[in-house]
């Protein structure tokens, strides 16, 4: 199920992660609870902007990640994700960029409803 977040900055529509970030992320699940992402990104790869919902994300292989917002005003923010870390993420609209050295493999349990 295709879903755009609206940008509340200029109403812009900010496409979903399966879709326009289909590079790095895989639908593997999907039912009326929850849609899961598998996320893996190899060194110096970049999404386009998406949005996700409130999730939980779960790192098997962590990495150094540089979340930017979808306009160049935004100042990125980088931060080290490390392997088997388990966290809530509240909804959002970014960029994603594995600035790190190694690949990176994880999955984000998005919550509906």
């Amino acid at each position: 199920m295709a879903v755009e977040n609206q940008d509340s900055n200029n109403n812009e529509a900010i496409g979903d992660a399966a879709i326009v970030a289909g590079d790095a992320y895989k639908v593997v699940l999907e039912n009326e609870f929850v849609r899961i992402l598998e996320l893996r990104m190899d060194p110096g790869a970049k999404t386009e902007p998406h949005g996700h919902p409130n999730m939980v994300a779960v790192m098997i292989d962590g990495g150094t990640f540089r979340f930017g917002g979808p306009h160049s005003s935004t100042t990125p923010t980088d931060l080290e994700i490390p392997s088997g870390s388990v966290s809530f993420q509240p909804a959002d609209q970014h960029t994603t960029e594995n600035i790190g050295g190694a690949a990176v493999h994880g999955f984000l349990i998005e919550l509906k409803g």
